[in-house]
C-alpha cells in the first residue's frame, strides 16, 4: 500500500471523527441542559449522561492530540459526514442546531425518539471502532490504535442509559426501519462520501480546532431555537 494512500486514509478517517466526536458531546452538552429540566431528581440518568458527554470530549482531545503530534490541522469535514447530524435531520427534520432541547425532552414521543437515535448511533459506533481495529491500515498507526483501544472500552456504557430510560417507561425499541436508516447513513458516508474526499483536491485543512467556539455555539443555539412537532412515532 502506498505511503501518500495510507496517510491520506487515515488522515480523513481523523478528521470524520474528531468532527464526530465535537459534534457529540456539544449536542449532549444540550441534552443535559433539558434532562436537568425535565427529571431534577434523576440523579443515575444525568451522571449516566454526564459521562457520556465526558468521553466523548476525552475522545475529542484524543483525536486532537494526535493531529499535533502529526503538526498539522484535520481535514474540513462538515455536519454531512456527522452521522448524528445526518439521523437528527431525517428523524426530526431539521439539523441539530435547529432542535429546541427544552421542548424536545418536554415531550414524551420526541424525547423516546431521540434515545432510539443516540443509542442506535452508539450501537454503530461500536461496531465500526471493532472494524478499525482490525484494519490493516489502522493497525500500523500504534496512536490511533490506542485512541480506538479506549473508545471500544467506553462505547457500551452510551448507549445503556437511553435504553434503560426507554425500558424504565415501556417507551418501544428501535424498529426495522429506524435500523435501515441507521444503516443508509453509515452506507452513504463509507462507499460515496469517503471516496469522494479521498480524492477531492480540493478539500482544506482547517484553520482552528472546533472547540475553539464551543460556547458561542451553545449562546447562539439557546437564543434561537427552533420547535419541532411530534408527528411521527
Amino acid at each position: 500500500m502506498p505511503t501518500w494512500f495510507r496517510r491520506r486514509y487515515l488522515d480523513l478517517l481523523g478528521s470524520i471523527y474528531i468532527y464526530n466526536e465535537h459534534r457529540g458531546y456539544t449536542a449532549l452538552d444540550r441534552v443535559l441542559e433539558g434532562v436537568r429540566r425535565r427529571c431534577p431528581d434523576d440523579e443515575e440518568f444525568i451522571s449516566a449522561i454526564e459521562r457520556h458527554r465526558a468521553d466523548e470530549h476525552k475522545h475529542y482531545l484524543m483525536f486532537r492530540r494526535w493531529y499535533e503530534k502529526r503538526g498539522q490541522m484535520p481535514l474540513f469535514v462538515d455536519r454531512t459526514c456527522g452521522h448524528i447530524d445526518r439521523f437528527v435531520e431525517i428523524m426530526f427534520r431539521t439539523g441539530i442546531d435547529g432542535l429546541d432541547e427544552h421542548s424536545l425532552v418536554a415531550n414524551d414521543r420526541l424525547f423516546e425518539r431521540l434515545c432510539r437515535v443516540i443509542s442506535l448511533t452508539e450501537r454503530r459506533g461500536y461496531r465500526q471502532v471493532e472494524v478499525l481495529l482490525n484494519h490493516p491500515m489502522v493497525r500500523q498507526d500504534a496512536g490511533l490504535m490506542k485512541i480506538f483501544r479506549i473508545i471500544e472500552r467506553d462505547e457500551p456504557s452510551h448507549w445503556a442509559p437511553y435504553e434503560a430510560w426507554l425500558r424504565k417507561n415501556g417507551r418501544r425499541d428501535p424498529r426495522w426501519w429506524e435500523r435501515l436508516i441507521d444503516t443508509l447513513i453509515h452506507s452513504e458516508l463509507l462507499f460515496v462520501k469517503l471516496p469522494i474526499l479521498f480524492f477531492s483536491p480540493r478539500l482544506r485543512r482547517r484553520g482552528e480546532w472546533p472547540d475553539q467556539h464551543d460556547r458561542a455555539a451553545v449562546r447562539r443555539n439557546v437564543e434561537s431555537p427552533v420547535v419541532i412537532e411530534s408527528s411521527a412515532g
